[in-house]
């Protein structure tokens, strides 16, 4: 068992001292479709909210559809909220801890 072990590492230590150089980038670009993703989802909540509220207005003789536009709006609000929240706590940690969005992140290496 030990030697299996031992030949693992051997093999499979190269692949990360090499990976430790690029784990800067990958967090660059991990952050960068973060950003980018951000806005979609936004929208797609508020989409999903409206398309509640059309069914809703829409469906007026019909209380089981505008149960379900009822229930999609709440679900889109919902998302809203978290998405919201979870944007501005992240922004509170970075801000109480002196985070610079635009800072370059420095990842310690072994070369």
């Amino acid at each position: 068992m030990i030697k299996k072990i031992i030949i693992l590492c051997v093999v499979f230590f190269p692949a990360i001292v090499f990976a430790a150089g690029n784990i800067q980038s990958i967090l660059i670009t991990i952050g960068d479709l973060i950003g980018i993703a951000t806005p979609i989802v936004v929208a797609l909540a508020l989409l999903f909210f409206f398309y509640g509220l059309t069914k809703y207005i829409l469906n007026a003789g019909d209380e089981e559809k505008k149960k379900d536009g009822r229930s999609i709006m709440i679900w889109g609000v919902v998302a809203l909220f978290v998405i919201v929240s979870v944007w501005g706590l992240v922004r509170v940690i970075g801000n109480t801890f002196n985070i610079d969005r635009e800072q370059t992140i420095n990842v310690p290496s072994v070369l």
